[in-house]
């Protein structure tokens, strides 16, 4: 038999599109518009509904950027359509090349009900099935003309006040139509099968079958009349179509979704109309398709509706109570996990599952962070103790060096916790149930043998509007068809019950997930970044003091503020937020935002402390670290004991000389330091000849992604910042002396002052730079004299290790990492750390000297400048502070990170202060100290080990018990509490390597 396989191909791909798919809607009339153009923010839909309109037809342009058009269509439906399936088609000027990223509409009845979204791939609505003719036809469109910022370039675009007026789209077709449903069925049965044969190997007979029955179809349908030859067309499908699976088909679980961004290319106003109109879509989708499951993650997506779309919000919680939509992931938002501190990741999990057990009595046992970039190594602890068990994520294939080993496995963090792990094969969260993506799930999947079940995402997000029912459609045909994997409808719980019932015992994964790609997010937009660092531990001192004076003065405890508070600190840790990486328009409100939220919450700390120490001034300050500091016991106030500045000389050959009886730091003529000397150890902290507190400028110009990547061939290019135009000495307030050092370099100055801490070997360095560059990184160095294969990261309640050397290309791709308050290296017996205030990013490298002794560089990631999508990204005033700590070990390094965050007010009061509670091992560190959430007056204490070392604490409150408990995060019991046992002077803890608990104190 002569092969014309291809010959059939090309004319399915031809009929299809030019003949068949035409021919779905065979009929139309055109519907009157109307419109009126809100004249600054979204309205509510009262006001929208009720303005006035202007009549507009097809070809009209609309749309300001960021505005929002209220659109009338009016219409009435011909008497001869009569029992025929009719459709509204609203065409807002879509792109249908983009499955979202424009404009976009929420359909209103006149009444005010929501009925869908518009969107590119959904242009229509049902009018009636079977229609009524003469019956007319009103609908209102909320459209929202967001500019599509898709192409990755500089533009003015991100911000309403530089984005302009000129109308961005063009209205198109906006009628009424006939739906013939026999033509859509066929294009779905052409479609899936012309799919699945271009996924198949060649030879096998099922690949001839199917380009055999296609012909057939493709002959039985009369070009000149499709809608009367349509139903001969799909008889010629039926036998193959109906062929079983073989029974080790590997089976997709798809789960609607619609993965919609907290904040990206458009502001937080605007997901919460995003939401709304994906929401609306699968809401009306699930009436329609009886085996269609929808899950939706971020418990403050759901709090929009709630609070702005309450007329959306009573379907959504109708549909959950049916059980089709279901809540996912448990969390407050899909946050960045690299950075937010050990407490707000904690938080996220509280308010996230909190609010779904509260709205609608279901607790996920899934996190669910499908695009997160990155994972850092202490969420699996996290997310047990948050009473949860499982994590889905699909961003690790997006790694550019190596790929990952596993689909399903065990990823084990920090302390030992493990949690069952998969990366859906499918390799995207935006399944669209093509044959491609389906047979690549099962291609591609790599426990083969072990296991047999992958889950994947299904639908369009960002402004796509959710699972289409093109999509629904197709994954009916291949629930069980030969050749293709099955598909089922599944709820992210029931699958992953399933995968790991029969995958019990997979690989296992220790340490972080570390992503390939993104690693500039650890340093773009440096004050969203620095806006978040603060407000975290502004948060835990409103949380310690407030909670003090509630037990010792009566203050009533600020618990719907501090939780208001939490809620939009945790918002702003969204995966895009956080990272760096959305609009300009974001980014400034960020930064508004955090400066309120700081303002309110020094506000509340500041009001405890007086409650607690008088207004009057006096000796007492107030320590709010976990450690004691300077005779001050933590959380507690009290004098401070009194230590001697050091002193100050000139150098030979210019600079000067600090010394505070601990460090020796020799500061040149250029402003940098060329000798640590560590004097208990007699230790010089440098590499020889080498200098420190080096700032290096570097050329940043990634391959793509602006804000997001750094390639590493940006290093292959440095300029070491070495000019000065000032270098003084001062003395500060308390008669520490101060070197003060100013340079300029393109449009930009930095100014720095060296410190050394009073009696302790502390150098204290404070970065100030006026940043005014563009497409350049600027990075803080100090080479060191130190030989060790490894080195120790914070991150979430502990750290991790990371190899110093590039052995492999695992290593050889972590060439930017992140760390939160502190980077340690260590040889035995001596160790170095720097802590920072706000700074994540950062890279190690070493190098082995002519004299056999080993330099290891860790370079401080400062500033970026990338150009999208925000063009001006950090320009702007930026402040940072390190400490170098020479002779650190690793308890000095979490004790100085915190120290460095929680800084004493500087004003005293009269009275003293005792703490809620003595921690007597300072290995254990306070994490939280409030109370409880649930308005019972009881308190909690949440503590973890940080030196990475067994530990044996007491833990002694300050005031009298009747009782406590070991819980999880969301403060209920839990029976495994071995490790905490009551004593006469309190709670004995018996702690392994960074482990959390949680104590719920009962007060007497």
């Amino acid at each position: 038999m002569h092969d014309d396989r291809r010959l059939i191909e090309d004319r399915l791909g031809r009929v299809l599109s030019e003949r068949i798919v035409p021919a779905i809607y065979p009929e139309s009339v055109p519907m009157t518009a109307s419109m009126w153009v809100a004249p600054d923010e979204p309205v509510p839909v009262a006001e929208g509904l009720a303005a006035p309109r202007t009549p507009v037809s097809p070809g009209d342009r609309w749309g300001a950027p960021w505005g929002t058009s209220w659109l009338t269509v009016e219409g009435t439906v011909p008497a001869e359509w009569s029992g025929r399936t009719v459709e509204a088609i609203i065409d807002l000027g879509f792109d249908t090349g983009m499955t979202g990223f424009q404009c976009e509409g929420l359909i209103y009845r006149p009444d005010g009900s929501p009925v869908k979204g518009l969107h590119p791939r959904s242009q229509w609505v049902r009018i009636a099935a079977p229609a009524i003719g003469g019956e007319p036809v009103l609908l209102h469109v909320e459209a929202a003309s967001n500019p599509s910022l898709s192409f990755f370039g500089p533009t003015g675009l991100g911000e309403k006040s530089t984005a302009g007026t000129d109308p961005l789209y063009r209205l198109g077709r906006m009628d009424l139509a006939v739906f013939d449903e026999e033509v859509w069925q066929l294009v779905q049965d052409l479609e899936v099968l012309g799919e699945l044969m271009h996924e198949m190997p060649e030879d096998p007979a099922r690949r001839y079958d199917i380009v055999r029955a296609i012909e057939r179809a493709l002959d039985a349908i009369d070009l000149r009349d499709v809608n009367g030859s349509a139903t001969a067309a799909r008889a010629c499908l039926t036998r193959v179509l109906a062929a079983p699976a073989i029974g080790s088909a590997h089976t997709v679980s798809a789960v609607g979704h619609a993965h919609i961004d907290t904040a990206w290319l458009w502001p937080l106003r605007e997901t919460v109309r995003k939401v709304a109109r994906t929401t609306a879509n699968m809401a009306a989708m699930l009436e329609d398709e009886p085996d269609f499951i929808y899950a939706m993650s971020q418990a403050a997506q759901y709090d929009f509706l709630k609070q702005h779309r309450p007329e959306v919000y009573e379907r959504v919680k109708q549909a959950v109570a049916e059980g089709r939509f279901v809540p996912a992931g448990g969390m407050w938002v899909e946050s960045d996990t690299n950075m937010p501190g050990s407490e707000a990741m904690a938080r996220q999990f509280v308010h996230g599952k909190r609010f779904f057990l509260e709205e609608f009595g279901i607790e996920n046992e899934e996190a669910w962070l499908p695009d997160t970039f990155g994972f850092a190594a202490g969420l699996p602890q996290i997310i047990k103790a948050a009473g949860s068990k499982w994590l889905l994520t699909q961003k690790i294939s997006w790694s550019q060096i190596n790929q990952f080993p596993h689909h399903t496995f065990l990823w084990e963090g920090v302390d030992g916790t493990r949690v069952f792990t998969h990366f859906p094969p499918v390799d995207t969260y935006n399944c669209s149930m093509q044959g491609r993506e389906i047979a690549h799930a099962a291609r591609s999947f790599k426990e083969k043998g072990r296991a047999s079940m992958s889950l994947a995402p299904t639908g369009y997000g960002d402004g796509g509007g959710g699972t289409t029912r093109e999509m629904i459609a197709k994954a009916a045909r291949m629930r069980d068809l030969e050749g293709s994997p099955k598909v089922r409808w599944d709820r992210p719980a029931d699958f992953f019950a399933r995968a790991q019932a029969e995958y019990p015992d997979p690989p296992v994964w220790v340490g972080e997930l570390y992503l390939e790609l993104h690693r500039a997010t650890l340093a773009s937009q440096a004050k969203t970044k620095q806006g978040n660092r603060r407000c975290e531990h502004l948060l835990r001192e409103a949380e310690l003091w407030s909670a003090t004076a509630a037990l010792r003065k009566g203050l009533e405890y600020p618990r719907e503020q501090l939780d208001r508070l939490w809620k939009t600190v945790l918002l702003h840790q969204f995966h895009d937020i956080l990272p760096g990486s959305s609009i300009a328009w974001v980014h400034r409100e960020a930064e508004r935002t955090y400066a309120l939220v700081a303002e309110e919450l020094t506000g509340i700390a500041e009001r405890a402390r007086w409650i607690l120490g008088g207004e009057e001034p006096g000796p007492n300050l107030f320590n709010p670290a976990p450690h004691a500091w300077r005779g001050i016991a933590a959380g507690a106030a009290g004098p401070v004991a009194r230590v001697e500045p050091g002193s100050a000389t000139e150098r030979a050959g210019g600079g000067f000389v600090l010394d505070n009886g601990m460090l020796r730091v020799d500061v040149d003529e250029r402003g940098l330091v060329v000798s640590v000397l560590d004097l208990a150890s007699g230790r010089e902290t440098l590499a020889p000849g080498a200098t420190a507190n080096l700032l290096q400028l570097h050329q940043d110009l990634p391959n793509s992604w602006d804000a997001w990547d750094v390639d590493r061939f940006y290093c292959n290019r440095v300029t070491d910042l070495t000019s000065t135009e000032l270098l003084a000495l001062e003395k500060d307030s308390s008669g520490t002396p101060v070197i003060r050092v100013r340079r300029s370099f393109g449009s930009s100055t930095v100014e720095q002052t060296l410190t050394l801490r009073p009696g302790e070997p502390a150098l204290e360095i404070d970065t100030t730079v006026d940043w005014h560059e563009t497409e350049k990184f600027l990075k803080l160095a100090f080479p060191l004299d130190i030989h060790a294969d490894r080195y120790a990261a914070e991150t979430q309640f502990g750290h991790l290790y990371r190899p110093t050397h590039t052995n492999t290309s695992w290593e050889w791709a972590k060439f930017e990492a992140c760390n939160h308050r502190f980077v340690h290296l260590a040889e035995p017996g001596w160790g170095i750390a720097l802590v920072n205030d706000s700074t994540y990013g950062h890279d190690l490298t070493r190098a082995v000297r002519a004299d056999g002794g080993t330099t290891t560089t860790l370079r401080a990631s400062l500033l970026r400048a990338p150009r999208f999508p925000d063009p001006h990204t950090d320009h702007g005033a930026h402040r940072f502070r390190h400490t170098l700590i020479p002779g650190a070990a690793i308890g000095d390094a979490v004790r100085d990170g915190y120290r460095i965050n929680l800084t004493a007010p500087a004003a005293g009061v009269a009275e003293a202060v005792e703490p809620l509670f003595a921690v007597d091992d300072d290995a254990v560190v306070t994490s939280a100290v409030k109370l409880a959430d649930d308005g019972s007056g009881d308190v909690i204490l949440r503590v973890y080990e940080s030196h990475g070392g067994r530990a044996a604490a007491l833990v002694a409150p300050g005031f009298p018990i009747t009782g406590f408990e070991v819980c999880d995060l969301l403060e209920r019991p839990l029976t495994d509490a071995a490790h905490a046992v009551r004593e006469e002077a309190g709670i004995r803890l018996r702690l392994r390597p960074f482990q959390l608990v949680t104590l719920r104190f009962t007060r007497a």
